[in-house]
């Protein structure tokens, strides 16, 4: 059974008619009533009485009448919606992020994307980047934005594309930020630190560790909300990315050269292909990204890496 069969049954049952039908279906009569005949061989059964001048549904006909108009509209009902999600008026985009930069650039990206393409839902999973990349080979994330690993080695079954070099930096309390912090001064200077799995605490530690000392914590376990929190009721520093310290209202202080740092990526899945509304928020990434490179609007701390 074809749905060209069943618009073409549709057709003669509304007109009662063979000619006007074949008319109304933009096919030749001798064409139309060749392929009602299929359709009838294939269901065993006639489905009109054909007498001059008179067309009538047969009782298989009237039982076929509302099922074969119901199929039509499923049909005409998934072209649309199928259209729709490759137009981005539908959709849904699953991206992946630490919670410093669900903070930081996350939301103005967002914004744009959701300007653009109001239709398409968003769903926005924190963690870190080991938590992250898991999920992405998972088949649970479309997109996610993840901190590459010092050693520079990526998960074999990720497509990743740097996006910025980021400054971490010292914040603190204080009513008046230093110039310039040096990793040593660090040592014997309790820290508010980050729980196990953060990318920052990982840094922190490596940095402290290559100068000769392990650092002393006054505080550890926090995610980034209690962590600037602590900070800001005086409990002690802490190490965080620029661009959420740029935005925590607190005394900024970066380290002197070679400093701190990590680099922001984006992934997704090599063996699935990214769906539409995945490659379009990809590619607002990107765009504003470059776009605020171009103007100087990059943020603090930050150095676009896309060549």
């Amino acid at each position: 059974m074809q749905l060209q069969q069943l618009r073409y049954f549709l057709a003669v049952a509304e007109t009662r008619h063979f000619t006007r039908a074949a008319e109304a279906a933009h096919v030749a009569q001798p064409s139309l009533s060749q392929q009602i005949r299929s359709l009838e061989r294939e269901l065993g059964a006639e489905l009109f009485h054909r007498t001059r001048g008179n067309i009538a549904l047969t009782d298989a006909g009237d039982a076929l009448l509302p099922l074969a108009r119901r199929i039509l509209a499923d049909t005409e009902s998934a072209r649309l919606a199928v259209q729709e999600t490759v137009q981005l008026r539908r959709g849904r985009v699953r991206l992946g992020a630490p919670p410093s930069l669900c903070t930081s650039l996350v939301p103005d990206v967002l914004r744009v994307f959701r300007d653009r393409y109001p239709g398409v839902a968003l769903v926005v999973r924190e963690g870190g980047s080991r938590d992250l990349v898991r999920s992405l080979a998972a088949g649970e994330l479309d997109l996610a934005l993840i901190i590459t690993p010092p050693s520079g080695e990526q998960a074999p079954a990720l497509a990743v594309t740097e996006l910025l070099h980021e400054e971490l930096v010292l914040v603190s309390a204080e009513r008046r930020a230093r110039r310039k912090a040096r990793v040593t001064e660090l040592r014997g200077r309790p820290l508010v630190m980050f729980r196990e799995g953060y990318d920052v605490r990982e840094a922190t530690l490596a940095a402290c560790r290559a100068a000769g000392f392990e650092p002393e914590f006054a505080v550890e376990g926090g995610e980034m909300d209690a962590v600037l929190g602590f900070v800001r009721a005086g409990i002690g520093p802490a190490v965080v990315p620029g661009m959420v310290a740029a935005r925590s209202g607190l005394a900024v202080t970066p380290f002197a050269g070679p400093g701190l740092g990590r680099t922001i990526a984006v992934a997704h899945g090599h063996e699935v292909p990214l769906t539409r509304a995945a490659e379009a928020l990809r590619g607002t990434l990107l765009a504003h990204l470059e776009e605020a490179a171009r103007d100087g609007e990059l943020p603090p701390g930050t150095r676009l890496l896309l060549s």
